[in-house]
Formats: structure tokens, C-alpha cells, sequence
């Protein structure tokens, strides 16, 4: 993965959060996850959800699938 950090035109940057990269030596920081991965008991599978909506993004039995999916998909 390669991080990208992307600015808009009023100076905020919009990345996915990687210690590649020290954010704090650019400025202050204001951190918001755009997911959640929970393990649904019901379902038995790790479920990625959208943390703007709880809308369901992404489903698998593996956690570890979950975070590639999450890496993947948010750039």
C-alpha cells in the first residue's frame, strides 16, 4: 500500500491513518475512523461498516481479510 493523502482546497488532508508517514509533523490531527469491523455473532463473519451510516461494506469470516478489504478499498 502507498500511502496518499489528499488536501483540500481549504488546507485538510483526508488519508487512511499509517505511522509510514508522522501526520503529527504536518500539524494538529483530528482523527475519525470511516469504519467499524465488529464479528457478528448471528452471522459468525467480521463485518465492515460504514461509520457515516453503519451501512454494511464488506462481510468475511476472516478479521484479517476485513483490514486488507478496509486498506483496499479507503484509499
Amino acid at each position: 500500500m502507498i500511502p496518499t493523502i489528499t488536501f483540500t482546497p481549504d488546507g485538510y488532508g483526508h488519508c487512511l491513518y499509517t505511522e509510514v508517514i508522522l501526520l503529527g509533523s504536518i500539524g494538529a490531527l483530528e482523527i475519525r475512523r470511516a469504519t467499524s469491523i465488529e464479528f457478528n455473532d448471528h452471522s459468525q463473519r467480521w463485518e465492515v461498516r460504514s461509520a457515516k451510516d453503519n451501512s454494511l461494506l464488506f462481510q468475511e469470516a476472516s478479521r484479517e481479510i476485513c483490514l486488507r478489504w478496509e486498506h483496499e478499498n479507503l484509499q
